[in-house]
């Protein structure tokens, strides 16, 4: 991916948001040219000189120091995944040398598949960053079948399920996903930071190649430069074997698999969503049995 670019289009987004008030300046005359504040406001701001700051905007970041890093991450108010962003932009200007190619992995260790395992009353699953479903526990993979069954984003020999290409690239998501509009937002913008982090990814970058060339919506969110954590929070599924679910998530990462992310969800004690989860796991064991059958009737014919 373009460093300069994604540096230069980051940075004038972020200005772009700001107004003057919202920065504790003052707005002289009501004609500015440009929306959000200036480039020298923006140096003014971040205690660099002007000259510097439209070096950096034009796409320029290799050597600049913390210091100057933060200066700039104060001026345009960035929340903490803009300036993790922004560190991982300057990172990945440096001089190639300095610089690792990351792709994230494709497979978990046996042992993962356990931990997975012994969680028996909660859907819990793992992802790698580009949203890549490596592993699940019986109840995630009766929770998440929409995703995992569906042909466009589903597991075949040759890729792991994706979440985000289900999102943008099969109708169903529409229906799975309760809120959906937020999480193809969301979607995007974890996308993004993670091509902050590891640019040189070429799945991640196959995969965004993918979802740009056939989404619009995807188009649309990439362009906004948008980034997100993604750590935990309320997700609602509407699953087609027992209805809407309010789960809540936590996405944790494992500290022997750095970039890969256990994700577990929960319902609240004594709500439908909690009934819910207890049919869901009914459904798994018919569904588990009825494909045993299933395979035991071909073996003996």
């Amino acid at each position: 991916m373009d460093n300069r670019a994604q540096v230069r289009e980051f940075l004038a987004s972020r200005r772009a948001r700001i107004t003057p008030a919202q920065a504790g300046l003052p707005a002289y005359g009501g004609n500015r040219r440009v929306k959000g504040l200036r480039r020298e406001e923006v140096a003014l701001l971040a205690g660099v000189s002007i000259d510097y700051y439209i070096r950096m905007e034009r796409g320029d970041l290799a050597g600049a120091s913390e210091a100057v890093l933060d200066g700039v991450a104060n001026a345009l108010q960035l929340d903490d995944a803009e300036r993790e962003h922004l560190q991982a932009l300057a990172r990945s200007a440096r001089p190639a040398a300095t610089r690792r190619a990351r792709p994230g992995p494709a497979t978990v260790r046996p042992v993962i598949q356990q931990v997975l395992d012994a969680i028996t009353e909660a859907p819990a699953w793992i992802r790698n960053a580009r949203h890549d479903i490596l592993a699940t526990n019986p109840l995630a993979r009766a929770l998440y079948s929409p995703v995992l069954d569906s042909p466009i984003a589903g597991a075949t020999v040759k890729r792991a399920a994706n979440t985000t290409r289900f999102i943008y690239l099969d109708p169903a998501a529409r229906e799975f996903f309760v809120d959906y509009d937020r999480m193809a937002t969301d979607a995007a913008a974890m996308l993004r930071l993670e091509a902050g982090r590891n640019p040189h990814d070429k799945a991640l970058i196959t995969l965004i190649g993918e979802l740009s060339t056939q989404s619009e919506l995807f188009r649309q969110h990439w362009a906004s430069h948008n980034v997100k954590f993604h750590r935990s929070g309320r997700k609602r599924l509407r699953h087609p074997a027992v209805g809407e679910l309010n789960l809540n998530f936590e996405a944790m990462e494992l500290p022997s698999e750095p970039d890969l992310r256990l994700n577990l969800y929960t319902a609240d004690p004594d709500t439908p969503t909690a009934d819910g989860l207890k049919l869901l796991a009914s459904w798994a064991a018919t569904r588990t049995a009825d494909n045993t059958s299933t395979r035991d009737a071909h073996d003996i014919r």
